[in-house]
């Protein structure tokens, strides 16, 4: 699995906006990814040292369309926490 594969996308919201300042960023990321696979992967693509990571994993909501019922995509995500003389990521740097 490559570290594009494991980090799927950012999560840009307002709660995620307000760990910026602290160096902690959002990321949705493979179901089955590690802790120390996540790591690795941010730390190659972004260029920047981790401090901490954690992870939540979500179960789809259930969504009503008419009569039927059905589930949307469970899905992971990572808090990533960087160390202090690391620096910030740049694509969250516009963000701020």
């Amino acid at each position: 699995m490559s570290n594009y594969d494991i980090i799927i996308k950012p999560v840009l919201s307002e709660k995620s906006y307000d760990g910026i300042a602290a160096k902690r960023y959002t990321f949705k990321v493979a179901k089955d990814a590690t802790k120390t696979q996540i790591k690795i992967a941010v730390e190659e693509i972004f260029g920047v040292k981790v401090a901490k990571i954690n992870t939540v994993r979500y179960d789809g909501k259930v969504k009503t369309r008419g009569r039927t019922q059905g589930r949307t995509a469970s899905y992971k995500k990572a808090f990533v926490t960087l160390t202090e003389d690391s620096k910030p990521i740049e694509f969250f740097e516009s963000l701020s």
